[in-house]
């Protein structure tokens, strides 16, 4: 057990660790190096009313459950770094949800487990023998994920003190079924048959399982759910309770959440749910109907012997369509008719585009099926990889030795490599004859790397990259790191690959210092190892080359729309909205740059439509639309019957490396749910737990009757702007294509976009220019979700923090969730415009104060 939280008076704050940025970025990272006698919970970055923890890392929320006026919140914690690792449960408790204490570690990991995520509940009736009647135990229900071997099993500990210290149970496991993907018991006591119930995961199956006991150690299997609904991730933390519908207690429904990473409908992490029955035994979901695609015009669908008039590059797309699975593929199943592209001939290891004629956008959407690898285009990205730019090599690793640069450890032998070494997959994309490759004797292997000193003399430092992606600052990093003072000022890491590529730091900011380059490995796990080359200064960024299979809308050869697979072979529906570029001339090109795992696409039927095809995410049922909401779980046991939800909020897409330091990971404010009918529709909606209300200071800033014509204007004035603010605000539709409101806007265009699209019927946010976005290629981008306009009205509730925006929409049924990173100086609330006018009928802002004490 490590020790517990101290006074906040007495509390010595941990050095800032060094923020991360990915293999592309070149952001400096400054923001979260703040200085060491910041106080604890003022840091850049500090959310002010979303529960953190004072330090390292935390995600998934466990444990839910009310007792003795309590909220206890457990959750997946790292005990001993600000990366992900050593998994065990942090606790925090709450009077309000909104005000919290963060307590001792709960549960440890040790030397045979780590603590997975889990449920806990009230045995009142002492059915465990874990207590007594009179003082009834709490129990937890958590995943042990074994060490040996990596079996997932379910477990328990209890404890007789209100949460404050815990025991494992020495009959652990109590249930195991030999699987290395079960886990995140969610359990309840379901009092029609006086037991309890257990909802958990077969997470790569797509299923959940239901269990029943008496007495929490002994469980009888009663049924399983799915797959269905949104298949592209694992299925992790599901939870089921029921909700009356449109607030009838006489029409109750059940809710079951299940979680899916990735393919979640922003990208990445999600929580899906269904609504259905549960007759103690099982659980049906509520029949939506079959899908039909809308009608269009067919352009290309891939029946003929050959491609017609479309043209291809390299050998991976075959001479003509194939007829399904090509040698070596698995099963591959979703397309229409007889035929589809399919770039997998002789393996993910070949390359190559399908390019249709040129055509004139004459339609408003182009609707097709795709499907295979989920390696999304990135813009700046090259096909082919060109000579260098000009420059100062500062290493090329050529001529069988290291020279004067300094070595520690063994990762890096006595020499650079010569590509690929025993065991490894193959090394691909280094020029010449040499490397650093530090998959010396396996993963195991560790050390450093570090160049003799130079001068920054160019407004660039390019490099060859690739190998793990563990950031700088996380514990056990794999990273090329540049040095100015001894202190990290860039970063950069692999992405979990062994192809190189270039990557580039704008370092034109640290233009005359003297600085150095080190590489670090310090990993002994999967993907612990680093690959380098050709390190040099230059006046011109190095463009990567592509390692994309995407679908792209190319217009005057630039790519505007873009689709991937979900790194599955079943096709799926997809759509470009055309309208933007009615009557120019456009191509589509179906690429493959991808020579690794899932290094292919599968596209068909594709189709020039009045309306946009729906996919099987988007036709799914989400809780929130954002990013970043994340292993969505409820409270137990809540008062008046409530059913109040939590989740992570961040994304496994980049949770590793958003810039926060010495915390990494935060919760979702808590969330009152509820069952409405909305547009003939049985929906989950949600709406900010009443007691945030708390924090608001006494005196709103109001206005009404705003109208406003494409344009963006500050919102009421100075005394509207902050960093943490409650915003409500209420809109009459009129012809303006887009409005809404911009929040944490400041210096050099940075903004957060919260607007309504009313040419899609869509609530979005667009965080492209929210401040820090360049640590993850996936960060930056808008989410959507539909919302109906009601009675011509949009209502909108805005809650803004230090690094995050929640989005309510209408009546809650449509939420997005985002993570932001602005400048602490972007403060600004402004009402905009888009292609006409909107009236704001009457806009309230609060400034919230802390939760914290």
């Amino acid at each position: 057990m490590s020790s517990g939280r101290v006074p906040r008076h007495a509390r010595i704050r941990m050095m800032a660790a060094v923020a991360t940025v990915c293999a592309l970025s070149a952001a400096p990272l400054a923001p979260s190096a703040v200085a060491a006698d910041t106080p604890p919970y003022s840091e850049t970055y500090r959310p002010q009313f979303h529960f953190t923890p004072e330090k390292n890392w935390m995600n998934d929320p466990n444990g839910l459950v009310y007792f003795k006026g309590e909220y206890h919140l457990f959750y997946q914690y790292n005990p001993n770094g600000n990366s992900w690792g050593d998994m065990s449960w942090g606790h925090a408790v709450s009077k309000d949800l909104v005000h919290w204490e963060e307590l001792p570690l709960a549960l440890s990991h040790d030397d045979e487990e780590m603590v997975f995520s889990g449920s806990a509940v009230v045995d009142w009736d002492n059915t465990t023998g874990f207590g007594t009647k009179k003082n009834p135990p709490m129990v937890a229900i958590y995943t042990s994920a074994y060490k040996n071997g990596g079996k997932q099993a379910q477990s328990l500990a209890y404890s007789t003190d209100r949460g404050r210290t815990w025991t494992k149970y020495q009959g652990n496991p109590v249930i195991d079924i030999g699987s290395k993907e079960f886990r995140d018991p969610k359990v309840q006591w379901y009092a029609p048959t006086k037991s309890w119930l257990m909802t958990v995961s077969l997470s790569t199956e797509h299923k959940v399982r239901f269990y029943s006991s008496k007495n929490l150690k002994d469980w009888d299997l009663l049924s399983e759910f799915g797959p269905a609904g949104a298949t592209g991730g694992v299925w992790e933390c599901p939870d089921l309770f029921p909700l009356a519908v449109d607030g009838n207690k006489d029409n109750i429904k059940w809710v079951l959440v299940v979680n899916i990473n990735p393919g979640g409908i922003a990208g990445g992490s999600a929580a899906q749910y269904f609504v259905g029955d549960f007759d103690g035994k099982k659980f049906t979901a509520d029949d939506k109907g079959t899908y039909t695609p809308p009608a269009g015009t067919v352009v290309q669908d891939f029946e003929g012997t050959d491609f017609g008039t479309w043209t291809t590059t390299g050998t991976a797309f075959g001479d003509g369509p194939a007829a399904g699975a090509v040698a070596g593929q698995g099963t591959v199943e979703g397309f229409d008719g007889t035929g589809l592209a399919n770039s997998f001939h002789s393996g993910d290891g070949t390359t190559g585009t399908l390019t249709s004629p040129e055509f004139t956008v004459d339609s408003s959407y182009l609707n097709f099926k795709v499907g295979g690898g989920r390696h999304p285009h990135e813009s700046g990205t090259v096909m082919e990889q060109g000579p260098p730019p000009e420059g100062t090599v500062l290493a090329d690793f050529e001529g069988g030795a290291y020279g004067d640069w300094t070595k520690t450890g063994d990762a890096f032998g006595s020499a650079p490599a010569t590509g690929t070494l025993p065991n490894q997959q193959e090394v691909s994309g280094f020029l010449g004859s040499g490397l650093v490759n530090t998959y010396l004797n396996g993963d195991s292997t560790t050390g450093t790397l570090t160049s003799p000193e130079f001068t920054v003399d160019k407004k660039h430092i390019n490099f060859l990259i690739g190998g793990g992606n563990h950031p700088a600052g996380s514990a056990d990093p794999t990273a090329l790191e540049l040095l100015v003072d001894g202190e990290v000022v860039r970063s950069a890491t692999g992405k979990d690959g062994e192809a190189l590529n270039w990557a580039s730091w704008d370092v034109g900011d640290l233009a005359g210092k003297k600085a150095q380059l080190r590489i670090v490995d310090d990993n002994t796990g999967g993907w612990g190892h680093l690959n380098v080359d050709h390190i040099m200064l230059s006046d011109t960024k190095a463009r990567p080359v592509s390692q994309e299979t995407s679908v792209n809308l190319i217009v005057d050869g630039q790519v505007v729309r873009s689709a991937t697979g979900s790194n599955s072979e079943t096709l799926d529906w997809a759509s470009f909205d055309l309208r933007p570029y009615a009557g120019r001339k456009a191509k589509i090109q179906i690429v493959d740059m991808n020579t690794a795992g899932w290094g292919h696409i599968l596209a068909d039927r594709f189709t020039e439509a009045d309306t946009a095809a729906k996919s099987v995410v988007q036709r799914a049922d989400w809780a929130d639309y954002g990013k970043d909401y994340y292993a969505a779980v409820s409270w137990e046991n809540a008062p008046g019957g409530k059913r109040y939800m939590v989740g992570w909020m961040n994304n496994w897409d980049y949770s590793g490396a958003v810039p926060t330091s010495p915390w990494r990971g935060a919760q979702s404010v808590p969330r009152e749910m509820a069952l409405r009918t909305v547009d003939g529709r049985i929906r989950l909606t949600s709406k900010p737990v009443g007691s945030l209300e708390s924090l608001r200071q006494p005196h709103a800033v109001s206005t009404s009757g705003v109208t406003v014509k494409d344009t963006s204007k500050t919102l009421i004035g100075p005394a509207a702007t902050g960093k943490a603010l409650d915003i409500e605000a209420t809109f009459s539709l009129k012809d303006a294509d887009r409005f809404g409101l911009k929040v944490r806007t400041g210096a050099n265009g940075e903004e957060t976009v919260i607007g309504y699209d009313t040419t899609t019927q869509e609530l979005y946010v667009d965080r492209t220019r929210s401040g820090a976005v360049d640590f993850n290629s996936t960060f930056p981008g808008v989410q959507r979700a539909p919302l109906q306009a009601k009675n011509g009205k949009v209502k909108l509730r805005i809650l803004v923090d230090w690094s995050s925006v929640e989005v309510f929409g209408g009546n809650g049924e449509a939420v997005i969730t985002d993570q932001i990173f602005p400048d602490p100086a972007s403060q600004g609330v402004q009402v905009f415009a888009e292609n006409g006018t909107v009236n704001m009928d009457k806009a309230v802002v609060w400034h919230l104060d802390s939760a914290h004490d």
